[in-house]
């Protein structure tokens, strides 16, 4: 079955359980005697590797980069007052998580503002902070291609406004 690519060899593309990569080829491979074309998706920041068929790109939630004002949208969030919840922690790292790996900037900019302002004298646990840093190199991968700048750029306004 072929079908039609909705992006392209070179393109840049957000995988929302890996985040930033680009489509290193688009490949044809057989498998279990049915032939399939599959997106050959490169992470050089993780040195990973993904093949993604072709008609599971979208399900997947395979994407391209967002717009400026999507970030600047974010970056509004991050200034904005944390959103109390009564959940016991397990529960509230799942809901974390599970933002994290929509690769949405809008979600990752609610899990790093509830993460960083829910605890004003910066004493986070080890699971906090890690969620924190996973969320932070997400949306500042994103935000530096999208913004024409490097990692440390996008990392430094990103914690800037979270900040304020």
């Amino acid at each position: 079955m072929n079908q039609s690519p909705l992006f392209a060899k070179g393109d840049t593309v957000v995988y929302p359980s890996h985040g930033v990569g680009y489509i290193q080829d688009i490949e044809a491979q057989e498998i279990s005697g049915y032939k399939i074309q599959v997106y050959v998706i490169a992470f050089e920041h993780d040195r990973l590797t993904v093949r993604l068929p072709l008609g599971r790109a979208q399900s997947a939630g395979l994407r391209k980069l967002s717009t400026v004002e999507t970030f600047n949208q974010s970056m509004e969030i991050l200034r904005s007052q944390p959103r109390k919840s009564k959940l016991m922690w397990s529960k509230k790292a799942q809901e974390f998580e599970a933002k994290i790996n929509s690769g949405d900037p809008l979600s990752l900019a609610e899990v790093l503002r509830d993460l960083y302002k829910i605890k004003p004298d910066g004493e986070q646990s080890y699971s906090e902070r890690q969620i924190f840093q996973s969320a932070l190199t997400r949306l500042a991968r994103e935000m530096a291609l999208v913004k024409s700048t490097d990692l440390g750029q996008a990392r430094q306004h990103i914690e800037e406004s979270l900040a304020l």
